[in-house]
């Protein structure tokens, strides 16, 4: 059950993004409230966290998740599907994706499964699609989806089942996550790094040695942009 502050800033949120497609500053969230403090909005958003209610996502600021509504703003019973709200993005729709009912959408493909662990084949015959929130994609490059297996980015905040969002690209930079091909056919997620002649692919978990593997055996095939999750 929420408090009527934790209440009220969820229903402020909610109506922003539906406004306007944006989200309310921190500022703007302690004026609506009559707040003192932007501390006091980091508990409220930090107890909405705590109840399933929102959900932050890791690596972009101020990037907030809404997985559910409770009935008394429009939640279950009406059908409420997640909206990701993104402060430090400006909005776009890339011209690859294409758009699908309501603002801020974008379709693409699932083209498979994605190894977060040992490598497995990452691309399948029949892709899927899936519809993201527009501020997850650019434009100029194509983006697709891909279904994560494994555990081995759990500290990045990566979870088995989760569908992550990749844009395609062929190089990368020390410490971005990236679609690895290796070896020519096996495809696995991991953090990137170039140390001499070799490329060392790193899990963001400590039960996962780091694979270093000669230059000519890796090829870049996309960095994570965004993440999907189903609860």
């Amino acid at each position: 059950m929420l408090t009527k502050k934790q209440l009220d800033l969820l229903d402020f949120i909610n109506r922003r993004m539906a406004r306007d497609g944006v989200p309310p500053s921190f500022d703007e969230m302690k004026e609506a409230l009559d707040l003192r403090s932007k501390s006091g909005i980091h508990r409220l958003i930090t107890a909405l966290e705590e109840r399933g209610f929102i959900r932050r996502l890791a690596h972009r600021a101020r990037a907030i998740e809404i997985v559910k509504l409770p009935e008394s703003l429009g939640g279950a019973t009406s059908g409420f599907s997640a909206r990701v709200i993104d402060g430090d993005r400006p909005d776009s729709r890339p011209s690859t994706a294409a758009p699908v009912e309501g603002a801020h959408v974008a379709e693409l493909p699932i083209l498979g499964r994605i190894a977060a662990g040992v490598p497995i084949e990452s691309i399948s015959d029949v892709p899927p699609n899936i519809g993201v929130p527009g501020a997850m994609v650019s434009s100029g490059a194509p983006h697709y989806a891909l279904e994560v297996k494994g555990d081995s980015m759990i500290d990045a905040g990566i979870n088995d089942g989760d569908v992550v969002i990749i844009r395609e690209a062929s190089s990368a930079e020390n410490g971005e996550i990236v679609v690895a091909q290796v070896e020519g056919y096996e495809a696995t997620l991991k953090r990137f790094r170039r140390q001499g002649n070799t490329i060392v692919l790193e899990a963001a978990n400590p039960a996962y040695e780091p694979r270093v593997l000669p230059m000519g055996a890796v090829k870049v095939q996309g960095k994570l942009v965004g993440l999907i999750r189903t609860y």
